[in-house]
C-alpha cells in the first residue's frame, strides 16, 4: 500500500515538473523571438496589410511595442503560465472529485466496493478497507444487539423457572400450616435448592457480564498443572460416580501453565462438569496434555454424543445447550462454557472442541511461562 501511494505522489510531482518545463520552454521560446527580433519583421508586414507604409509600421512596432518589451514579455509569462497551471489546477481537481465522490459513497448503506481511477487504487483500497470496517462495525452492532435482547430473554425464562418453583412451593406451605412435618421439610428443601439454583445462575450471570465488560483482572503466577488437575478431579469424584464415569489422568507431573489459578481452575471445572453430564454412563473421561516452547495444551476426552457441526460453532455462546431437552431447572445455566472461553481468551489462550465418532475433546491452549 505504501509504495503504490508513494507511485501516485511521484506522478503527481512527474505531472507539475513537466508543466513546468513546458512553461519555461514556451517563455524561452517567446524571448528569444522578441530578442532576436524575429517577431519583429511580421508585426511590421501585418501593419502594412492593414494599409500603413512600412515607416510607419516601423515606427509604431519600434514606439508602442518594442520599447515596451519587459511589459509585454512579463504579460506574456503569466498568461502562459496561468493556461498551464489551470490545466494543472483541473488535471488535479480531477482526483479531488473522485475522492469526494468516493467519501459520498462511503455513506451508502451497502457492501459494494467504490472505484477510482486506476492511478488513484491506493486510496481506492483504502476507502475500500474503511467502507469494509463500518459495514462490518454496523453488522456487529447489530449482532451485539440481537445478543442482548437474547440474553435477556433467555435470563428472564431460565430465573422464572426455578423462581415458579420457589413461590409455587412457599404458597403450598403458606396455606397449610398444618401439613404432615416429612412433607414440610421435603418442601423445604426443595425450595432452598431452587432458590440456591436461582442464586447460581444470577451469580454466574453478573460474572459473564464483568468479564465482557472487562471489570476482571488476572492474578497470575506458575501453577503446577499435574497438581491442580489431581484436586480438581478429587473435589469433583461424587458428580463423575452419579453415572459410573471415571477420570483417567495421563500427563508428565512437571508441567507448568502461567495463569490465574483460581479462575483456570474454573475453566477445567466447568469442562469436567459438562463431561460428567454428557458422557455416556460407565465411561472413563480422559485428561492429557501437550507441551510447545511457550504453550501447554490440555485436553479433556470423553464418550458422548456426537456434537454437530452447526452446535459446535454456538457450544461457548451464552445460554447455550447443545441438549434441547434439558431445562434449566435440570440442566446447567448455560453459562459455564461461555465464562470458560471468557477465563481462556483473558489468559492469551484458545478453547476449542473437536466431536466425532462418540468422542467429545475440549482442547484448552495456555501459556506455559511468563
Amino acid at each position: 500500500m505504501t509504495d503504490e501511494y508513494k507511485g501516485f505522489k511521484r506522478k503527481i510531482m512527474l505531472r507539475f515538473l513537466i508543466t513546468a518545463f513546458i512553461a519555461t520552454g514556451v517563455v524561452l521560446l517567446f524571448y528569444f523571438l522578441v530578442w532576436y527580433e524575429r517577431v519583429g519583421d511580421w508585426i511590421i508586414s501585418v501593419l502594412q496589410y492593414f494599409g500603413m507604409t512600412k515607416h510607419e509600421a516601423f515606427e509604431f512596432y519600434h514606439v508602442s511595442l518594442r520599447q515596451n518589451k519587459s511589459v509585454f514579455f512579463a504579460i506574456a509569462i503569466i498568461l502562459i503560465f496561468m493556461i498551464l497551471l489551470r490545466y494543472l489546477f483541473v488535471w488535479i481537481v480531477r482526483y479531488f472529485d473522485h475522492i469526494n465522490g468516493g467519501i459520498d459513497k462511503l455513506l451508502i448503506d451497502d457492501n459494494q466496493p467504490l472505484h477510482l481511477l486506476p492511478e488513484m487504487e491506493p486510496m481506492e483500497k483504502k476507502l475500500n478497507t474503511v467502507k469494509q470496517t463500518l459495514w462490518q462495525r454496523k453488522q456487529d452492532s447489530l449482532l451485539a444487539e440481537q445478543r442482548k435482547n437474547e440474553i435477556v430473554m433467555y435470563l428472564a425464562h431460565d430465573i422464572r423457572t426455578p423462581l415458579t418453583s420457589v413461590i409455587g412451593y412457599l404458597n403450598l406451605l403458606e396455606e397449610d400450616p398444618e401439613m404432615p412435618i416429612e412433607q414440610r421439610a421435603k418442601y423445604v428443601h426443595i425450595t432452598l435448592d431452587k432458590a440456591c439454583r436461582l442464586e447460581k445462575m444470577i451469580n454466574e450471570f453478573f460474572e459473564i457480564t464483568r468479564y465482557n465488560s472487562g471489570q476482571i483482572t488476572l492474578s497470575k503466577s506458575n501453577i503446577d498443572l499435574y497438581y491442580m488437575l489431581v484436586q480438581l478431579t478429587d473435589e469433583l469424584s461424587p458428580s463423575f460416580a452419579v453415572r459410573g464415569n471415571s477420570i483417567e489422568l495421563s500427563m508428565e507431573e512437571d508441567f507448568t501453565i502461567y495463569a490465574d489459578a483460581d479462575k483456570i481452575a474454573r475453566v477445567f471445572s466447568n469442562i469436567l462438569r459438562n463431561a460428567a453430564a454428557y458422557s455416556y454412563p460407565q465411561t472413563p473421561i480422559a485428561i492429557s496434555a501437550q507441551k510447545t516452547d511457550k504453550h501447554i495444551t490440555v485436553f479433556f476426552q470423553n464418550k458422548g454424543k456426537t456434537i454437530p457441526e452447526n452446535d459446535k460453532r454456538q457450544l461457548f455462546d451464552k445460554f447455550y445447550r447443545s441438549d434441547k431437552a434439558r431445562g434449566s431447572d435440570k440442566g446447567g445455566t448455560g453459562l459455564g462454557l461461555a465464562i470458560a472461553r471468557e477465563i481462556v481468551l483473558l489468559h492469551g489462550g484458545q478453547i476449542h472442541v473437536i466431536s466425532k465418532n462418540d468422542t467429545v475433546i475440549f482442547a484448552v491452549r495456555l501459556p506455559a511461562t511468563d
